[in-house]
């Protein structure tokens, strides 16, 4: 399994399914004001998280703030790459409930 197959697992989206598995490619922004969920930014979603970029934090800390948002346990996101980069790539195994930007505009 190559690295460029597993970065191009979504092909034009940001997100795509694995099986049961959702493979979200994140474009993450630590030290901002609140945790968030913003808008797909090419095929990256934007998320932000108020914990500092140090060692990896702020991606636990956006792991710890998505898990719940998709119904699923902390243990059942993985992070492909990224831990200490903006680009990062989850796969969260078998979630519950999708966050809105998951829907398809206009039902399409």
């Amino acid at each position: 399994m190559s690295r460029g197959q597993i970065r191009n697992a979504t092909g034009d989206s940001f997100f795509a399914w694995d099986g049961e598995v959702l493979v979200v490619n994140i474009l993450g922004k630590p030290s901002a004001g609140k945790d968030a969920i913003g808008k797909p930014k090419g095929t990256q979603l934007k998320v932000s998280v108020t914990a500092a970029p140090l060692a990896g934090k702020a991606t636990d800390h956006m792991v710890r703030f998505l898990a719940p948002l998709f119904g699923v346990a902390v243990a059942d996101i993985e992070v492909v790459f990224g831990r200490e980069n903006v680009n990062k790539q989850l796969r969260i195994r078998a979630p519950k409930k999708l966050p809105a930007v998951f829907a398809s505009p206009g039902g399409d």
